[in-house]
């Protein structure tokens, strides 16, 4: 029992239980990607829409990440277009450079398109170009990614959600 206690109290537990089901539909594909700014204009290889490809290569050289420009408290959105009870984020950055900015990001879900809303997890790990959160059911339209209180290039190579939408007229 000590050792159920240890792991559910460390996250252990709940990050072995957080991954998607196999063939799990990524709600992320439906939806529409922004952010704050685009990192070199001149190529349309880091617009946010990169994120929600299904693209899973995490070299940004390679064409398949968004990028923000060294903003200060940068972000990056998802709006799923209707309400969702989301279960689980997989957020993927860069493996080829520069992972340790990713560092803080803060996965944020709810109904306001203004990045205020509560957190569901926030990266604390930079070993792994990929982290995993249970966000447990929260509810929301948007889902962001913000790099809180310091200037920052945010890249995101993936970024995929999975959860069940909202009754819109339950009987």
């Amino acid at each position: 029992m000590k050792t159920l206690v240890a792991f559910l109290f460390l996250g252990s537990l709940d990050l072995a239980w957080c991954n998607p089901e196999p063939g799990a539909f990524n709600i992320a594909r439906t939806g529409e990607a922004s952010e704050s700014s685009v990192f070199d204009l001149s190529s349309p290889r880091n617009d946010a829409y990169k994120a929600i490809d299904s693209v899973k290569d995490t070299k940004w050289h390679n064409g398949f990440c968004s990028h923000t420009n060294n903003d200060h408290s940068p972000w990056w959105r998802l709006d799923m277009k209707q309400r969702y009870k989301v279960n689980t984020v997989v957020l993927t950055g860069r493996s080829d450079a520069a992972m340790e900015r990713l560092m803080g990001a803060e996965v944020r879900i709810g109904n306001s398109p203004v990045n205020k809303n509560p957190v569901c997890g926030t990266v604390t790990q930079i070993t792994d170009p990929t982290t995993t959160f249970s966000c447990n059911g929260m509810e929301g339209r948007y889902v962001s990614v913000v790099i809180p209180g310091r200037s920052e290039y945010l890249t995101i190579c993936e970024l995929e959600v999975y959860g069940d939408p909202m009754c819109q007229v339950c009987y």
